[in-house]
């Protein structure tokens, strides 16, 4: 059978009576049937679940580097409290460098006797203002002395040496009127303190509005 036969066959075929129909017919509807049935079935029923798997994929992805992530951060958390440790010993080792109110004057008098031993006069030696930080003062003390090279070398090297935290600032060294061997120094030695409890709760801001 040709195609023209074939299509003449369709088109006198009796829709009220498939009874009738060719075997072919037959055949070629229940194929047609059966296409209809798997893309219905497909639309309805496995694309959403493929869809659905898709997107479990996607935030299976997701969550996995999330876990990831969060398994590195766990793993790295000893390491930090370690860290950390090591930091607030160290902390606490620099704190108990810096002298109580009481001591500021044995410090201040540490610097004098660094000074006589280094066998440089002064000129001047004029504690400042003590200016407060968050957990410590700073004591600024205006020193003027003089000598030679070496001396002031020693000075300073001995400064540094000292048990207790001394910084030199503004430090400026000109040659001594009159003398031609002879220096002139002129700086600023910063000590510091740890501030009390008292002290501190002082420096804390105060609560807003009043609060009691």
């Amino acid at each position: 059978m040709n195609l023209q036969d074939a299509i003449k066959e369709l088109q006198s075929l009796d829709m009220e009576n498939p009874g009738a129909w060719p075997q072919w017919v037959h055949i070629a509807a229940a194929v047609l049937a059966a296409l209809l049935i798997i893309g219905l079935g497909y639309n309805f029923a496995v694309k959403p679940k493929y869809l659905e798997l898709e997107d479990g994929r996607s935030r299976e992805v997701v969550l996995r580097t999330e876990f990831e992530s969060k398994q590195k951060k766990v793993a790295a958390l000893d390491a930090y409290k370690e860290q950390l440790a090591e930091m607030e010993r160290s902390f606490g080792a620099m704190l108990r460098q810096l002298p109580s109110r009481t001591e500021v004057a044995n410090l201040l008098n540490d610097i004098s006797q660094t000074r006589v031993a280094s066998s440089l006069e002064e000129e001047l030696f004029e504690p400042q203002s003590e200016i407060r930080k968050e957990f410590y003062a700073e004591i600024p003390n205006r020193i003027i002395v003089t000598g030679d090279y070496h001396q002031m070398g020693e000075f300073v090297s001995a400064v540094a040496a000292l048990p207790r935290i001394v910084t030199i600032d503004e430090v400026e060294i000109r040659a001594s009127e009159g003398q031609k061997t002879q220096l002139r120094l002129s700086a600023l030695a910063k000590t510091y303190r740890y501030l009390d409890d008292s002290e501190l709760a002082e420096t804390k801001p105060k609560p807003k509005g009043g609060a009691k």
